[in-house]
C-alpha cells in the first residue's frame, strides 16, 4: 500500500479517519480555551501551560495501571466511551465559578482514564489497514491532526474572542459527541485483540516485557523525551505572545503537516528500505528542537513563526520511530506497545510543559523555550547510538516479547515500508 487512494479505498478507514479528525479538532479547541481561561484568571505561565498539557501527566499513571485495556476492550465501544467522557469533562470545565483545583482535578482524572485510548486507536488502525500500510495510514492521521490543529487553533482563537473561553469549551464538547457518533455508526464491532480482563497486574507484566528489550527501550525513549520537551516550548506560546498564540500554534501544526506528508507519502513510497529511513530519522529528530534555541534572542513574531514552522517538520521523526517499534514488537503486543508509546509521549509532554513553565516562571517565556530546546537536543544526541542497531532480517517481527528471536519461520520477502 503506497498511495492515499489505496488507503481510503480500505473498508472502514474513512469513518475512522473522520472520527479522529473531529476529535482532534475538539481537543485543540478545548485545550486553547482552557489555557486562555486559566491564564486570564491567574496570569501564570506555569498554570496556563499545565492547563493545556497537564492532563498528559496523568497518562503515565494510566499507562502503569490501565494500559492492558488497549488490547482487551472492544475497540469501537472503548473509543466511543472515551469521546463521550471527554465531552462531559469539557462541559464541567465550562461551568461558571468552577474552582481552579476542580478544573485541574477533572483534567487529571480524564487524562488517566483516557490513557489506553492511543493503544486502542492505533491498534485498531493496524487491524483496518494491512501492516505494510501502517506507516502511510499513521502519517495520514498525523497530517489530519496537523490540519485540524491549524483550523482548530485559528478557529478556536476566533471562537474564544466571539463566544468566550467557556463558550468554546461547550463547542468542543459538541465536537466530541460528533466523534462518538461517527465512531459508533461508522466502525464495525470487533472483539478485543487479546483475551482476559484488563488489570493492573497484566498492564505491568506486559509493560515489563516491552521494556525488557534494549532496542525497544531506545525507541520508547526517543519517542517520549525529545518530543515532550519540545511540546514544553509550545506550552509557552500563550505566555510568549498572548495575542498571537493561536497563530504560533497554527504555524506549528502547518510544519507538522508538511513533515508528515514528506515522510508518509514520499519517503515511505520512494526509499529502498528501512535503513535509509533510519538515517533520515536522526536529522529529523535534531530539527525538532534546534530551531527553538533562537528563542534565546527573543525574536519578533515573524521570525518566531518561521522558527516554529521549521522545527515542527521534525515531528515526522515519530513516524519512523513508530514503524521501528512495530518492527521490534510481536503482533499480540502491538496494541499495548503503541499505547505505551502514546501515553509516554503525552506524559512527557506534560513534564515538558511543567519544566518549561517552571523555568519561564523564574526567568521568562523565551528563556524557558530555549532551555528545554537545549535539553531536547542533548537527549537526542545521547540516544542516537542505540537507534542505529539494525532489526533482524524479518524486520524484527520474529522477536519475542523479551526482544529475543522466536522460533524461526519462513521469512517474508516483501519490503517493509
Amino acid at each position: 500500500m503506497r498511495t492515499y487512494r489505496e488507503l481510503f479505498r480500505t473498508p472502514e478507514f474513512t469513518p475512522f479517519f473522520a472520527a479522529v479528525a473531529v476529535q482532534t479538532a475538539a481537543q485543540t479547541a478545548t485545550g486553547l480555551a482552557l489555557g486562555t481561561l486559566v491564564f486570564a484568571r491567574t496570569g501564570s505561565p506555569l498554570l496556563s501551560a499545565l492547563a493545556m498539557f497537564g492532563p498528559s501527566l496523568a497518562q503515565m499513571a494510566g499507562a502503569l495501571t490501565l494500559l492492558s485495556a488497549a488490547d482487551r476492550l472492544p475497540p469501537r465501544a472503548a473509543l466511543t466511551a472515551l469521546a463521550l467522557l471527554s465531552a462531559g469533562a469539557a462541559c464541567v470545565q465550562a461551568a461558571p465559578g468552577l474552582p481552579l483545583w476542580a478544573a485541574f482535578a477533572v483534567l487529571l482524572v480524564v487524562g488517566a482514564i483516557a490513557s489506553p485510548g492511543g493503544g486502542v486507536r492505533y491498534g485498531l488502525l493496524n487491524e483496518i489497514v494491512p501492516r505494510e500500510g501502517f506507516l502511510l495510514g499513521r502519517s495520514v492521521l498525523n497530517m489530519t491532526g496537523g490540519a485540524m490543529q491549524i483550523c482548530g487553533f485559528a478557529v478556536g482563537g476566533a471562537l474564544v474572542a466571539v463566544f468566550s473561553a467557556r463558550g468554546t469549551l461547550l463547542i468542543g464538547a459538541a465536537l466530541y459527541v460528533v466523534a462518538a457518533v461517527v465512531t459508533r455508526l461508522g466502525l464495525t464491532a470487533r472483539p478485543p485483540r487479546a483475551t482476559g480482563r484488563p488489570s493492573v497486574r497484566e498492564t505491568r507484566r506486559t509493560n515489563a516485557l516491552l521494556w525488557s528489550s534494549a532496542p525497544r527501550r531506545y525507541v520508547f525513549l526517543a519517542l517520549w523525551v525529545p518530543n515532550g520537551l519540545v511540546v514544553g516550548c509550545e506550552s509557552l506560546y500563550v505566555a510568549y505572545a498572548p495575542g498571537h498564540a493561536g497563530l504560533l500554534f497554527a504555524g506549528g501544526a502547518l510544519g507538522m503537516l508538511a513533515g508528515d506528508a514528506l515522510v508518509g507519502r514520499f519517503v515511505a513510497a520512494r526509499t529502498t528500505g528501512p535503513e535509509w529511513r533510519a538515517r533520515l530519522g536522526a536529522p529529523l529528530r535534531l530539527l525538532l528542537a534546534a530551531p527553538y534555541l533562537l528563542f534565546a534572542l527573543r525574536p519578533g513574531l515573524p521570525l518566531a513563526l518561521a522558527v516554529v514552522v521549521l522545527a515542527s517538520v521534525g515531528f515526522a521523526a515519530s513516524l519512523l520511530l513508530q514503524e521501528r517499534l512495530l518492527a521490534l514488537t510481536p503482533q499480540e503486543l502491538s496494541g499495548q506497545a503503541l499505547g505505551l508509546s502514546s501515553s509516554g509521549m503525552l506524559a512527557m509532554q506534560g513534564v515538558g510543559a511543567a519544566v518549561a513553565g517552571g523555568i519561564a516562571q523564574l526567568t521568562s517565556p523565551a528563556t524557558g523555550m530555549a532551555a528545554v530546546a537545549g535539553l531536547s537536543v542533548a537527549v537526542t544526541l545521547a540516544l542516537a547510538p542505540g537507534l542505529r542497531t539494525p532489526v533482524d532480517a524479518d524486520g524484527g517481527r520474529l522477536l519475542g516479547a523479551n526482544g529475543s528471536p522466536r522460533a524461526s519461520r519462513t521469512p517474508r520477502t516483501e519490503e517493509t515500508t
